[in-house]
């Protein structure tokens, strides 16, 4: 008996994508013969973002931008969802590179124990030195499948995981639990944490690519990190089962560094820049709950979730 391909989905949370939206759009569309529905879920973008997503018929759903978090607001979609075997979530300003991507990240899945798929991020067009840097070093050229037996040898980077190219078996995805519905970033780290611990696989697959990246500047990189300093805080068990991110830092640092001498020494020192703040930003989040909340707001890039947390807690 012929086997059945698998009805696959695409998840977009959105609010103001602007011009990257348009070309992430334009690709996406390129690619929909392949898949039974494109979600866009917009928080309320003051721009045409979702009218863009209506005018190529993609299914769309709006919220309220205060409603918005990383993780809830993505369970929310498959919820929505119905008969998928697959779930594909995009961020907004992940422009598919390839007009195979969405096909090639979903062939892992006949392993049945594979339960996470993400792909290859490569940096824009107009990515800064360090962007790119940060890219290759993230996303290599060669895919690999991780489980539970590849921690020694991995440690953290067993559970890497990233949303903005990731394919889920939504069965699994149910099973396990979905993502947390309250969180201030991480959700695809925690998920894949969770999987490797119940017995999954996850993989990478790189030739699935998108055009993905951010030139942060150096106080957006001390907030980026001050929340994932939050997010590990909150899941200390991740590190405690999976070890830390040192010695993966420690070669980032010199890889940047000799990166940056062959291709662009004049961003040295900025990159330095960035590096301290980032320690810096780590440190203050691992410890949060012992700083003021006036504080705390003001070195978090996603204060959204400190609105929704006070909310919650005050109940």
């Amino acid at each position: 008996m012929e086997k059945r391909a698998p009805k696959l989905s695409v998840i977009i949370p959105l609010y103001n994508g602007g011009d990257r939206w348009l070309q992430a759009l334009a690709e996406l569309n390129r690619q929909r013969d392949i898949l039974q529905t494109i979600l866009v879920i917009d928080s309320s973008s003051s721009d045409n973002s979702l009218l863009s997503a209506k005018h190529v018929n993609f299914d769309t759903v709006t919220i309220s931008s205060n409603e918005f978090n990383h993780g809830g607001t993505r369970n929310y979609g498959v919820s929505l969802l119905k008969d998928v075997d697959i779930v594909i979530f995009l961020t907004q300003d992940a422009i598919l590179n390839s007009s195979e991507s969405l096909a090639n990240i979903v062939t892992v899945f006949e392993d049945p124990n594979v339960a996470i798929a993400y792909g290859r991020q490569l940096p824009h067009t107009d990515a800064n030195p360090i962007a790119t840097h940060a890219r290759h070093f993230n996303y290599k050229d060669r895919s690999y499948i991780a489980d539970l037996h590849s921690k020694d040898e991995m440690g953290m980077k067993t559970v890497f995981n990233s949303n903005s190219f990731a394919a889920y078996r939504v069965s699994t995805f149910n099973q396990i639990g979905r993502f947390p519905d309250n969180t201030i970033l991480g959700e695809d780290m925690y998920f894949a944490a969770k999987a490797v611990l119940a017995g999954y696989k996850i993989a990478y697959v790189a030739d699935a690519t998108v055009r993905h990246s951010h030139n942060y500047s150096p106080l957006e990189e001390f907030k980026r990190y001050f929340d994932i300093g939050v997010f590990h805080h909150d899941n200390a068990w991740i590190r405690q089962k999976f070890g830390g991110a040192g010695s993966e830092g420690r070669r980032f640092l010199f890889s940047e560094f000799y990166y940056l001498l062959r291709h662009a020494p004049l961003w040295i020192p900025l990159a330095s820049i960035n590096n301290l703040l980032k320690i810096i930003g780590y440190k203050l989040g691992q410890h949060y709950p012992r700083l003021p909340f006036s504080l705390i707001k003001a070195c978090s890039m996603h204060k959204r979730f400190w609105a929704q947390k006070s909310i919650k807690e005050s109940r």
